[in-house]
């Protein structure tokens, strides 16, 4: 069974930095999509960046494009976000997600109906 575990959440002001993790266990495979989603109060929940484990090709949402690096650890199993120059509109739970697919489809990274596993998210909270 696949686990994710996600870490590094807080509370900020406006233009500080975080960096989030997603530990994965239980996987025998590298060919995976891991992406990370946000969802703020009374919204959906949003696509924010997505990183081919084996390629390491990455693909961002234009809100964070700029401002968010994604990068994994394959000795570790896990994948980090830098969030840099964060704002109040990037406040929300953040959560990562594994998508078992044997190939690498940017449009279909975003869509969070192509995942398959998900961690149980961290909170982030950027200030005014």
């Amino acid at each position: 069974q696949v686990q994710l575990v996600e870490s590094g959440g807080g509370f900020v002001q406006a233009g500080d930095s975080l960096r989030l993790s997603c530990a994965v266990s239980g996987r025998t495979s590298s060919r995976y999509t891991m992406g990370w989603f946000r969802q703020a109060p009374g919204k959906e929940r949003e696509f924010v960046v997505a990183i081919r484990w084996s390629e390491g090709m990455t693909y961002y949402a234009d809100s964070v494009k700029g401002r968010f690096t994604i990068s994994r650890d394959t000795a570790k199993n896990t994948v980090y976000v830098q969030m840099n120059s964060l704002k109040p509109e990037d406040t929300a739970v953040y959560y990562c997600a594994v998508a078992e697919v044997g190939y690498w489809l940017p449009y279909l990274s975003a869509q969070s109906t192509s995942y398959h596993y998900w961690g149980q998210g961290t909170q982030v909270t950027v200030s005014s």
